[in-house]
């Protein structure tokens, strides 16, 4: 066990995933009350047809282990040429 009694492996079991509109509002209560992030923010871009889909995601976890992950929708941008499926 870790900081605040959090487990400091990764266990598997389930990971939630919550949409939220400002990941930057939730950020500043983490780091108010000193949760650490279990993963830091990154912005992703997945692919869906021929446009990619923007997420600033990070996750943090739970005293009881789970691992909840935060996204929040930063856009689309169409697919640079000559990138494939991913």
């Amino acid at each position: 066990m870790g900081d605040r009694g959090r487990r400091t492996t990764l266990w598997p079991g389930i990971n939630f995933q919550f949409n939220v509109e400002r990941a930057s509002l939730l950020l500043d209560r983490l780091s108010g009350v000193d949760w650490k992030l279990f993963r830091p923010v990154e912005e992703n871009w997945y692919r869906a047809g021929d446009v990619e889909i923007g997420c600033r995601e990070f996750l943090v976890q739970d005293p009881d282990g789970y691992l909840l992950r935060f996204s929040e929708n930063i856009g689309l941008r169409a697919v640079a040429a000559g990138i494939g499926h991913r």
